[in-house]
């Protein structure tokens, strides 16, 4: 019961208008940056990121290495009362149930869940996709957290699709209980205004995108104003953190 009224918490930040914004973080360290941050409502890991942070890849990352690094992170989620939510991928396969009870056994209340398969790289149909979304929410009412989150990840752009197949697919996917739907546009592509605004009208404000940092892209106040529920950076401030790491050692190394 403690853990759903977490879970009813994460629920209730995701206001069209008045958006959850989210700085994914990857291990412990990052987490504990972020969590102490009065700014910070909330935690959420990136796939990439922790794949990176491992010595894998996105593609390679397996359900044991995503769940070791989340191992180090709900402590930390724990310890600053924040709700922790996890990139999980597709939820690897037939795997579904096993990662979402391992997960909310770690303290997680709400995942990312994308709609690719991750073996075949192919899209899930929407049906597949849909019902998808509602064994992750099946197993967290197993689990006693009904309210568990999904924010339910749509890659039709970013794979060459339309908006129309977009909105079709996302609309399936909040009617089968996601919080929200996250369309991802591709670290180059991204969305447009007119898309965004599009997708709130569709979706009743239930939107979730990613930030594109340092760039022209739409900035918090913009999403926010244009009424997104939910905005992350994905690994974003990882590569920016590396980067950074790696001008400071190269001031250090090049005066010997």
């Amino acid at each position: 019961m403690a853990l759903n009224k977490v879970a009813q918490l994460f629920k209730s930040l995701h206001k069209p208008g008045n958006p959850v914004v989210l700085a994914n973080v990857y291990d412990r360290l990052s987490a504990k940056a972020v969590a102490s941050l009065p700014s910070s409502k909330a935690l959420a890991t990136a796939s990439y990121a922790i794949a990176v942070a491992a010595g894998t890849t996105d593609d390679d990352l397996q359900l044991e290495t995503n769940l070791a690094a989340v191992r180090s992170i709900a402590p930390v989620a724990k310890e600053f009362q924040k709700p922790l939510s996890v990139d999980i991928q597709d939820a690897y396969g037939n795997q579904l149930e096993e990662a979402i009870s391992s997960l909310i056994d770690l303290g997680v209340v709400g995942v990312n869940l994308e709609d690719i398969d991750k073996e075949t790289q192919k899209a899930y149909s929407p049906d597949e996709a849909a019902e998808r979304v509602r064994k992750v929410l099946e197993v967290g009412r197993q689990k006693g957290v009904p309210d568990f989150v999904v924010n339910a990840r749509c890659d039709t752009l970013v794979n060459g699709g339309t908006l129309d197949e977009t909105i079709s697919r996302g609309k399936k996917y909040l009617a089968a209980g996601a919080t929200t739907v996250f369309v991802w546009g591709g670290s180059k592509r991204g969305l447009s205004r007119e898309e965004v605004e599009t997708l709130i009208k569709e979706f009743d404000g239930r939107l979730s995108v990613m930030l594109k940092m340092n760039s022209n892209g739409l900035t918090v106040s913009q999403l926010k104003d244009i009424g997104v529920a939910r905005i992350s950076v994905g690994p974003q401030i990882q590569i920016m953190a590396m980067a950074a790491f790696a001008k400071e050692a190269e001031k250090i190394l090049s005066t010997l």
